[in-house]
């Protein structure tokens, strides 16, 4: 692959992942290469690629000849991601407190500084934000939980951490879409800083099981909403 391509391919492979993620490309859609060449402005030889490295990050799947799909989604892998997220952000925490520095120390603050900026201003109702400020959230809420583990000292643990991230945010932002009652994820979030900048791992890593199992739930709760809706299409198209 030529230097070019490469680009073409890394610009391509983030955009496909944001639009996978974000749900702008459904679960369990199939993927036209013809389509995605053409509307993502790349040629058949970086798109395979980037196709490929999605697969690698389990975001697209691949059925022999038979091309390519988003990923589904399924309440048996939302619940074992949410179970091994769980494992592997509460491992990198611990580690992270027990090494971080100063440095670490100030760019945790930062990060939950950042985000309280947003989160103290979100309306306490369950109506969707406007987008432009739920994409702001999602940034700074992507960089807080970063920045608690930056110093766990493992690279292996921070990918795969950050490749369930990833998976958590795919689910996450199905329940968006659906009407819930209100969550004082700021007071999470809160908790999760104080305990942290205590050096108190043992706190810190409860508080953000709670706030993970909670997010599971609210995820859960929406999926079974959402079947239960196309059910009624369904019986209604019968």
């Amino acid at each position: 692959m030529s230097p070019s391509d490469k680009t073409l391919a890394d610009r391509t492979y983030r955009q496909l992942r944001g639009d996978i993620v974000n749900g702008r490309l459904a679960a369990s859609s199939k993927l036209k290469l013809e389509a995605l060449a053409q509307d993502y402005a790349v040629g058949m030889s970086p798109l395979r690629e980037a196709l490929a490295r999605l697969m690698g990050d389990l975001l697209v799947v691949s059925e022999g000849q038979r091309g390519f799909w988003v990923a589904p989604l399924s309440l048996d892998e939302l619940d074992d991601v949410s179970r091994v997220r769980a494992l592997i952000e509460t491992e990198a925490l611990n580690a992270a407190i027990r090494n971080g520095d100063a440095n670490w120390e100030r760019e945790v603050t930062a990060a939950f500084e950042a985000l309280a900026a947003v989160e103290e201003h979100l309306p306490h109702t369950s109506d969707a934000l406007p987008p432009e400020q739920l994409e702001t959230w999602e940034a700074r809420n992507r960089a807080f939980h970063a920045a608690l583990v930056s110093a766990a000292g493992s690279p292996m643990l921070i990918k795969l951490r950050d490749l369930l991230y990833q998976q958590s945010e795919r689910y996450r932002r199905v329940s968006l879409n659906v009407s819930r009652g209100w969550r004082n994820v700021h007071d999470e979030h809160r908790a999760i800083y104080d305990a942290t900048m205590q050096r108190n791992a043992l706190r810190a890593c409860r508080m953000t099981e709670l706030h993970l199992a909670r997010t599971a739930e609210e995820v859960r709760k929406a999926m079974a909403t959402l079947a239960e809706d196309d059910d009624r299409i369904s019986g209604g198209k019968a």
